[in-house]
């Protein structure tokens, strides 16, 4: 295929949903896929093979759950629009509000929409241990969730759930001690309630994730409040480490001792959380450096800059173990969640196509973008 391309492993996935599942089953919880982090839905028979439902933050990705997955979604978003209420309800299982007033503006609408619905809120416990505040969900000043000293004793009749979500790639440890705060802010009014969902950030697939400690966890709250069902919707889980984006270097240039290898991939375009967050992707067959070699012409190191017109459209450095040729392929590892969702098409640039390698080896190609597509979007 010509590049960029995106491609995901069809086994690779597979592993992960069926890790993913083996814990659901063993702690009797509901785990969703949030399409925040993936939302390939020509995969989507794969993931029905392992689950069955699927968490949405707008119209666009609800109406996506319910009409492609095949299912109602768990709803959240930080604000629902009057003329999206009764639509959004409509693709609903679950619609969990960002704060009292939009819930007491919209339930009711809601509710005439979609008679089964099952209203939550979303709480603050006041603490995550989210390094980056881009990412963190209880920073101070935070605009998502209601805090305990605003919830009055008596939740709304309508009200039976709580949605909390306070992770970002992390660890059962950062869970251990994130559900101390959850239960000491809330736990009074859990009577009141029957589910919990603790949103998504549970990096559970990740090689050193601690599985026996996250069953512990599960299967101990369980124990102590048997009558909530309790939800968890990661999103990088289910595709961490499926797939790789796909790139061609198309020149070299040199400048105050630093050699760039221009790419026809583009950071801010394609893997924005890379900027964002930030963080230095793998590439295979290459070593990255914190800092740089003072003799980068002569150790193979190399910054790696996208093809747009942003002077940022760049990360570094790289060693790699030759000196580095127009036209050769580099691969960017682990690329398939909080990517796809988040590419654009600034300046114009080429969009990576979609491809998915199947469990018998052969590649089928989902989607290639062409010009009518970067046009359309301008309509």
């Amino acid at each position: 295929m010509k590049t960029p391309y995106y491609i995901i492993d069809e086994n690779k996935l597979r592993r992960n949903l069926q890790l993913i599942t083996t814990v659901a089953k063993e702690t009797d919880v509901e785990i969703i896929l949030a399409f925040k982090a993936f939302a390939l839905w020509k995969t989507f028979p794969i993931f029905r093979e392992y689950i069955h439902a699927t968490t949405a933050s707008s119209l666009n990705e609800a109406r996506m759950g319910y009409e492609y997955f095949g299912s109602p979604c768990h709803t959240y978003s930080p604000a629902y629009t009057d003329h999206e209420i009764e639509d959004i309800a409509r693709c609903s299982s679950h619609l969990t509000f960002n704060s009292l007033s939009q819930f007491s503006r919209l339930a009711e609408r809601a509710k005439q929409a979609n008679r089964q619905l099952s209203f939550g809120l979303r709480v603050n416990p006041e603490y995550s241990e989210v390094g980056t505040d881009i990412y963190n969900p209880c920073a101070p000043g935070t605009r998502f969730g209601v805090t305990d000293d605003q919830l009055p004793d008596q939740l709304p009749a309508l009200v039976e759930g709580f949605h909390c979500h306070c992770h970002c790639e992390s660890g059962s440890d950062v869970f251990q001690r994130t559900l101390q705060h959850i239960e000491r802010h809330f736990s009074r009014w859990f009577p009141q309630i029957k589910w919990i969902n603790f949103g998504g950030g549970h990096l559970m697939t990740r090689s050193d994730y601690d599985i026996p400690l996250l069953k512990q966890l599960l299967n101990d709250f369980h124990s102590r409040y048997p009558h909530l069902k309790i939800i968890l919707e990661p999103g990088s889980a289910f595709a961490w480490q499926t797939g790789e984006l796909v790139a061609h270097v198309v020149d070299i240039v040199e400048n105050k001792n630093i050699r760039t290898a221009i790419l026809d991939v583009s950071f801010t375009c394609h893997m924005p959380d890379c900027l964002e967050m930030p963080y230095t992707p793998e590439v295979r067959g290459a070593e990255i450096l914190d800092t740089p070699h003072p003799s980068p012409l002569t150790t193979h190191l190399y910054r790696l800059g996208g093809n747009s017109c942003l002077s940022g459209d760049f990360m570094g450095y790289w060693r790699f173990d030759h000196e580095l040729q127009i036209g050769e392929e580099l691969i960017f590892e682990d690329m398939i969640h909080y990517t796809t969702v988040k590419t654009n098409m600034f300046n114009g640039i080429q969009h990576p196509s979609i491809a998915i390698r199947h469990a018998d080896g052969t590649v089928e190609l989902l989607r290639e973008y062409s010009f009518e597509d970067y046009l359309h979007r301008m309509d």
